[in-house]
């Protein structure tokens, strides 16, 4: 893509805070949660668009930084969390995601961190795919600096996530699924793999694409790199060119979504972590998010109570009738219909048909 706009699209959130960055210079951290991959995709944002990191600075606790400084800060609490649990203070994926943006904005990589995440390779730590593409990225940017000490450890991790990859392949071309697919390419790219691999796996992006399948931020965010033949990696030898900084969006005439006349039925199950389970039914308009079936259940059912938490896909669950099941604990409310898991989450996933929604407490 050689032009003045950004080889890799990135989440919607990052033209507003590109745009507060060029204003103020500053953004803050608003809690006290882990925000290691939000800090690590602002990073990257920013360097797509060529903006100059130095003196994009983050305010905590009234203490003024760089977003670089804060995420190598954050990398260390993150290995030091492993260091004594075992497990990040995140998950893989944000930990990947940190060593990413920090390697391809010419940071260092301390060997202790990406050693982390070369154990946990070798020791089948990554609860799903997405991990093993992220990793794929962030240990071959390492490798790409030649600090790493270790270069064997480091090539035998690579080699183990590679082959990860090409044996999730299906028959239609996807690897994992339709949602796995294009961070699968970027990390197969980034390997300097072998373009066969992934060429059927393009053509199966396109026509998921051209379904609507990809109507997430993310996902898109994901899928537009990998169709330019690009990865999340290119962003270490981008070069930026002397632009004039006008290109200007204009506004746009939001889409009004009026609400379906014909209503479906849908029975949706809870399931707690002891077993125990509980039935409601209710009636949605067609085409109504999971997320509208849940606020609508909730005005109708006073027994009823959900709560919800940001993440990179959007909301997802953290309660239901008091029950916890949040990332913090390792725990998820797993959700399926008729019996098959989502691959969207509460926001995105419609419902079109009559059906069972089974959300069940499950750990990880």
């Amino acid at each position: 893509m050689d032009s003045p706009i950004p080889a890799c699209i990135w989440h919607c959130d990052f033209l507003i805070i590109t745009t507060l960055a060029k204003r103020t210079n500053t953004c803050s951290l608003s809690n006290n949660k882990p925000v290691t991959g939000r800090l690590a995709l602002y990073i990257m944002a920013l360097k797509s668009s060529c903006y100059d990191l130095v003196t994009a600075t983050f305010t905590v606790n009234e203490a003024k930084d760089t977003l670089l400084t804060n995420l190598k800060r954050q990398m260390e609490l993150e290995k030091e969390h492993i260091l004594f649990t075992h497990r990040p203070l995140t998950n893989y994926f944000q930990y990947s995601l940190g060593v990413l943006a920090l390697c391809v904005s010419g940071i260092r990589v301390n060997n202790h961190v990406s050693n982390k995440l070369i154990k946990a390779v070798e020791h089948r730590a990554f609860k799903n795919f997405d991990m093993h593409a992220m990793a794929g990225m962030a240990l071959q940017c390492v490798k790409d600096s030649g600090s790493h000490v270790h270069s064997a450890e480091l090539d035998s991790a690579l080699i183990k996530i590679k082959q990860t990859i090409l044996a999730s392949a299906r028959v239609d071309g996807h690897f994992g699924n339709e949602f796995s697919t294009g961070l699968a390419v970027q990390a197969l790219l980034a390997m300097g793999d072998n373009p066969g691999d992934y060429a059927r796996s393009l053509d199966a992006i396109r026509t998921t694409a051209r379904s609507n399948t990809y109507h997430n931020p993310m996902a898109i965010s994901q899928i537009l790199p990998a169709l330019q033949h690009k990865s999340y990696l290119t962003l270490k030898t981008k070069e930026c060119l002397n632009e004039d900084n006008t290109l200007l969006l204009g506004p746009t005439n939001p889409v009004v979504v009026l609400p379906s006349d014909s209503k479906v039925d849908v029975n949706i199950e809870v399931v707690t972590s002891n077993g125990a389970h509980i039935v409601y039914s209710l009636d949605v308009p067609k085409g109504s998010s999971l997320l509208e079936a849940l606020e609508l259940l909730n005005s109708q059912n006073a027994g009823f109570t959900f709560e919800t938490e940001t993440s990179l896909w959007g909301p997802f669950l953290s309660t239901l009738n008091g029950e916890q099941a949040r990332q913090g604990d390792r725990r998820y409310w797993h959700l399926s219909s008729d019996g098959t898991a989502l691959k969207e989450g509460i926001g995105d996933f419609r419902i079109e048909a009559p059906q069972k929604i089974t959300i069940r407490n499950t750990s990880y």
